[in-house]
């Protein structure tokens, strides 16, 4: 049994040997860069979708009640990702957008006040979920150049990922509340 299995899953290779010197295949067919625009922006959609793995596979005892939620964003990650590669693809749409815009205005609503800018970090979950904030304005620049410098895409896209970043500092702020975290602010030179 367990040699038949092996060879079950040797006949999948995960590695293809296109990209060895340099290039990737879209889902064209085109080979291009893979520091090509598109490229890039889907790669940083990756790591920011990989990131939450790590927030989700690190919740707190106390924030366990944002796993669905955090999944429910990966999954719109790979949608946006597929919207990004496919012309024809166009599932994010403006109401992800107006779902995000309500769900920070939730969160903000039972959060404190905020006067200052704030220190990211506090407890496990607010922080990598500060991080993530991160890779999303990372994501946000990337798919901007592309926009800007390449192909025109689809502007509830760069509407949806801007979003994103604000909602991820909204619930890295609800995590930290959750776990009895207060957030330091950053405090100017006197």
């Amino acid at each position: 049994m367990h040699a038949n299995l092996n060879s079950r899953c040797l006949a999948i290779k995960i590695y293809t040997k296109v990209g060895d010197q340099g290039y990737t295949r879209q889902i064209t067919g085109q080979m291009v860069p893979k520091f090509d625009l598109q490229i890039e922006a889907l790669g940083a959609l990756d790591e920011l979708q990989s990131w939450l793995g790590v927030v989700l596979a690190q919740l707190s005892p106390k924030t366990q009640s944002l796993k669905s939620e955090l999944i429910t964003v990966q999954r719109q990650l790979y949608y946006l990702q597929a919207d990004l590669n496919v012309a024809a693809s166009n599932v994010i749409n403006a109401e992800d957008v107006t779902n995000l815009e309500q769900r920070i205005d939730t969160i903000m609503a039972q959060v404190p006040a905020i006067k200052a800018f704030i220190l990211p970090g506090g407890q496990i979950t607010g922080a990598n979920l500060q991080y993530a904030r991160t890779l999303a304005r990372r994501a946000e620049r990337t798919m901007a150049n592309l926009h800007l410098q390449q192909t025109k895409i689809n502007p509830i896209l760069l509407q949806y990922i801007n979003r994103l970043s604000d909602y991820l500092f909204a619930l890295a702020r609800y995590a930290n509340l959750l776990d009895d975290y207060t957030d330091i602010p950053s405090k100017t030179r006197a």
